[in-house]
């Protein structure tokens, strides 16, 4: 057994950081969901409130101006922000996840002291573009290119469905250097801001739920960077870096699921126990108590795969398989937790403006992003089979 790393937060003080998020997720977000959901946006002033409590780092090192939580400490407020609108951890999600530890596992000290502080302090949002047309869940079916051309680099290709890139301030951008070979992947990852010229933003993309979380299309013509804007100064680190990020942030999407599995089973418990049916309360009727019974073992099962899941990667014992499972089973357990609690509400749960009728939306995209499941199962069969042939 790996031992696990002590954490720059103590038990003691991470109790009080999840605390002051669980009463701002419950008293200052919940209240305005219906006004980010009709909105298609969070408003500015709780993207104020949650950069001066530290959401935008909570996940980048103390050193570079973050709260410096493990993933252990990560997952636990990830259940927090799925207690409500999925838009708000959206907002921060990427600079703490897939794009910020881009940087912190692979960025040059140059790269980390231009960047990271910003984009702990919430100043710089940062957008991860790995998603193409023809490559989703899989990078190494990358089509954006990278040609060096005298010290500067020269990027073309396009993007899709990237997280955050309307209001975007820094791309971490995925592109293919050559073709894979016996020395590496030949992928490449850089630091792209979203001033350079030939960088284009599409619209904003529409979609089934999760409103008030943007992504767009991004179109990269001839954009021209410098050497220093290479990750790591490595043309193969790219895909190392993507799977680590990918990897890790697997976990945080399991955490969220659980976390929205949970407000689903608080609305249905509650809505259970007062409406009534011919008079009876429909909590009292042995069939919605069997659909709450089967909701309450999923959220406990999510939460324990989870927990797991996250121990075993801070302590290095599992950084692909356990990140799987914990997504496949907590992102499909959620959309059933979910479709329940429909279910429980009856037609009311079919109306705009129910909660669960947003949360049945809104998780549907879980199974799909970073990841899909059909990708999960991939990762988790094919690597439990290579290790037995080995």
């Amino acid at each position: 057994m790996t031992d696990t790393p002590t954490p720059e937060v103590s038990a003691e003080d991470f109790t009080s950081v999840r605390d002051l998020v669980a009463d701002f997720v419950r008293t200052k977000v919940i209240p305005r969901e219906q006004e980010i959901l009709d909105a298609d946006a969070v408003p500015d002033d709780l993207r104020a409130q949650a950069a001066e409590i530290g959401l935008f780092g909570y996940a980048i090192p103390q050193q570079w101006g973050g709260l410096g939580l493990d993933l252990t400490q990560d997952v636990e407020l990830a259940m927090e922000f799925g207690y409500t609108s999925l838009a708000l951890r959206s907002m921060f999600g990427t600079n703490n996840g897939i794009a910020g530890q881009v940087l912190v596992n692979f960025g040059t000290d140059e790269q980390k002291v231009q960047w990271l502080e910003r984009i702990a302090s919430g100043d710089v949002v940062a957008s991860f573009a790995l998603t193409e047309p023809g490559a989703g869940s899989n990078p190494a079916g990358l089509r954006t290119k990278a040609v060096r051309d005298g010290d500067d680099w020269v990027i073309n290709g396009d993007k899709r469905f990237i997280t955050n890139a309307p209001v975007a301030d820094l791309f971490v951008v995925f592109a293919r250097t050559r073709p894979a070979d016996e020395s590496g992947t030949g992928i490449a990852v850089f630091l792209v801001p979203a001033d350079t010229p030939g960088l284009e933003v599409g619209a904003k993309d529409r979609k089934m739920g999760q409103e008030g979380a943007w992504t767009a299309d991004v179109s990269f013509n001839d954009v021209r960077v410098p050497a220093s804007a290479l990750v790591g100064g490595d043309e193969d680190a790219g895909y190392r870096a993507a799977m680590t990020s990918l990897a890790r942030g697997r976990i945080h999407i399991a955490a969220l699921a659980v976390g929205t599995a949970q407000r689903a089973l608080d609305e249905s418990v509650a809505y259970a126990a007062t409406a009534t049916q011919g008079g009876t309360p429909i909590g009292n009727f042995q069939l919605v108590q069997a659909m709450i019974a089967d909701q309450q073992t999923g959220v406990m099962a999510g939460r324990a795969l989870v927990r797991d899941a996250a121990r075993k990667y801070v302590n290095g014992e599992d950084r692909r398989i356990a990140p799987s499972a914990a997504k496949l089973f907590c992102t499909e357990m959620v959309g059933n937790v979910a479709d329940l609690a429909v279910q429980i509400h009856g037609g009311t749960g079919y109306m705009h403006g129910v909660a669960v009728e947003r949360i049945y939306r809104d998780v549907r995209l879980l199974r799909l992003y970073e990841g899909t499941s059909e990708i999960q199962r991939l990762i988790i069969g094919g690597g439990l089979i290579r290790t037995a042939q080995r």
